[in-house]
């Protein structure tokens, strides 16, 4: 009970340590796990026992037999559905291929080039280093979210790290099983033939069951026929019986049955998915907790004297520098991704909890049968993900900076509230070149948004959830255009910071219409137009118009116009080189207005006679 307890409190404590330093959580979590494991038995404790033992030995433990195997299995079947559901299609538009090439050529090419580094720097078997090799292809969200959500950077970058770390891990996962299960089986002539038949066994099944199930869920949530209080219990469970039953028909087909599951789900129209996502989140950093701690404690002070070398440096310098790079730029080939961005991404490539849990299983199973050289998987593949977690996690934002991936400057635009008028703004706004992302409460004005091809949050306001969205880091935007002036204001003043380094703005209250001393500085579009103007307007025209500016004085007497027109809402200025600049109604600098900007508004045309005025 004390142990478990521990493991708990100590793994909380590491997030929040992570939290506080803006490190990957696994870094603290590890070097934990090896205090209370091999440190404390050699050095700590008087009768050389760890504090805590993962595996029961006769006298301590938590886990009899392979009982620490199979909860680590489940517990990534979870992380790794968790993380499918954050996958939106919409961030890969610029880069699917690339990932594509990565998850598949880049996987090609670690494989063999990590079996042969191992093999010539550690003279170890080639079954061994093949096994080893599988295992680091995988790089895994556990890790790579901690980094892009505390480094604002270019988006289609920040989307090909955060797919590539989990749709690689059921990859690496099912390499890793077909080769222990060739080392299991001696290699015979026959292996090559099974091999392929139980590949595409893992394939079918794995698609086949999370495709399924994925839809069955999305059908008796949006049905109504799970009660509130037992929706996230009733998906947790169906995301196990998803792995156990995919991995009965196809051996390790059950973590790619899960990703494909969250996948489906983190695309469809599914009611409660953002308190589903809340909850799998909360579970998930509290099984990264555990895991990491217990697989780390289960490490023996004679695994780790297997690393005190030479070698370990040379083999870990050729994967990180050689090897990730040459993946990388060789799967980016013809993409639209510049040499900088090619060189971070091949940068930042830590390995997560795949990696450590499928070695600890696959190394104690291979020492169990007598393979040589099988007391190296272990030992090697935690060394891999401690040093590039701590080789990333302390140099990403720097390296950023130097490559030029690092967002100086944040053109996109949050807008609060997805009404109507608030859809034609964003539709205009996205097709003018910049980044739009709408959040509402309301699943309906969400799916409308949707269905215009707008990125749409169903976010409450008052959760934390947005200020640790990864989506969200080249906002520099703040637009506030809700029916309720109380959450304008709370968002100004809770967000601006964060998603209004360039501009934070609010619709004015019918109040503050009445008297122009109340003009806020925040106040959005002109001082005469409220929600309520604005929905009319879109009711009644629903278009967004340009009108040439022909000097400061013409603008002057267009937004003039505006002001007494109940069909007219002047929105933004466009400037020469087609850039939109947002017209607050506090703001009277209109010196840089000349013949070259464009008046953008929200209604009906302005006749010639009005224009003329």
């Amino acid at each position: 009970m004390i142990e478990l307890a521990g493991i708990i409190i100590l793994g909380i404590l590491a997030q929040w340590v992570a939290w506080r330093l803006k490190i990957p959580a696994i870094l603290p979590l590890i070097l934990i796990g090896l205090l209370v494991g091999p440190i404390a038995a050699e050095f700590l404790s008087e009768d050389g026992t760890k504090w805590i033992e993962p595996i029961w030995n006769g006298e301590k433990g938590l886990f009899p037999g392979d009982g620490l195997y199979y909860f680590v299995s489940l517990a990534i079947s979870v992380i790794l559905f968790e993380g499918g559901l954050t996958l939106k299609r919409d961030e890969i538009r610029n880069v699917g291929p690339v990932i594509t090439k990565l998850i598949t050529l880049g996987s090609v090419i670690t494989f063999f080039g990590g079996a042969i580094v191992a093999h010539y720097v550690f003279y170890l078997s080639w079954e061994v280093c093949f096994l080893f090799s599988a295992l680091i292809i995988v790089t895994g969200p556990t890790v790579i979210t901690p980094i892009l959500r505390n480094i604002p950077l270019k988006k289609d970058v920040s989307a090909v790290l955060k797919w590539e770390g989990i749709l690689i891990d059921p990859i690496g996962a099912l390499v890793a099983v077909l080769v222990f299960e060739f080392i299991s089986v001696g290699g015979d002539s026959g292996f090559t033939k099974t091999a392929f038949i139980e590949f595409g066994k893992i394939i079918l099944f794995g698609t086949t069951f999370g495709f399924t199930f994925a839809h069955a869920l999305k059908f008796v949530i949006n049905r109504n026929l799970i009660p509130h209080y037992l929706l996230n219990v009733v998906s947790l469970s169906t995301v196990l019986l998803v792995f156990v039953e995919s991995d009965v028909f196809a051996h390790e087909s059950g973590l790619l049955a899960v990703v494909v599951m969250g996948m489906v789900l983190g695309n469809s129209q599914l009611q409660n998915r953002k308190e589903l996502l809340y909850f799998k989140e909360s579970l998930s950093v509290l099984l990264i907790s555990i895991l990491f701690i217990l697989l780390a404690a289960n490490i023996s002070v004679d695994d780790l004297m297997l690393l005190y070398n030479w070698n370990t440096a040379v083999l870990f310098a050729i994967v990180v520098f050689i090897i990730r790079p040459l993946a990388v730029f060789l799967s980016t080939t013809g993409s639209k991704l510049k040499t900088n961005e090619k060189t971070f991404i091949s940068w930042v490539g830590p390995r997560g909890i795949v990696a450590a849990g499928i070695a600890s299983l696959f190394g104690t199973k291979l020492i169990k049968q007598g393979v040589e050289g099988a007391e190296y998987i272990t030992p090697l593949v935690f060394m891999i993900v401690l040093g590039t977690v701590l080789l990333n996690a302390t140099t990403a934002r720097f390296v950023a900076k130097i490559l030029g991936v690092f967002l100086t400057k944040s053109e996109g635009i949050l807008i609060i509230g997805a009404s109507k008028f608030a859809r034609v703004i964003g539709h205009y706004l996205e097709s003018n070149g910049r980044h739009v992302v709408l959040i509402d409460s309301n699943q309906t004005n969400i799916n409308k948004s949707l269905e215009l091809g707008l990125e749409a949050l169903n976010v409450n306001i008052y959760s934390e959830t947005l200020t640790d969205n990864i989506e969200l880091s080249d906002v520099g935007y703040l637009m506030a255009m809700t029916a309720n002036s109380d959450i304008n204001k709370y968002a100004i003043n809770k967000f601006s910071k964060q998603f209004g380094e360039n501009g934070s703005f609010r619709l004015v209250t019918r109040d503050e219409m009445k008297n122009s001393e109340d003009n806020p500085k925040e106040g959005l579009f002109s001082h005469t137009d409220d929600f309520i103007k604005l929905t009319e307007v879109t009711r009644k025209n629903p278009l967004i118009n340009e009108i040439p500016i022909r000097d400061k004085d013409h603008y002057d007497r267009l937004i003039e116009i505006t002001n007494n027109d109940d069909d007219i809402v002047p929105l933004f200025v466009k400037d020469k080189e087609g850039e939109l600049h947002i017209i607050s109604s506090y703001n009277k600098d209109t010196n840089k207005i000349n013949d070259n900007c464009s008046l953008v508004y929200l209604g009906k045309l302005l006749n010639s006679d009005e224009d003329n005025n």
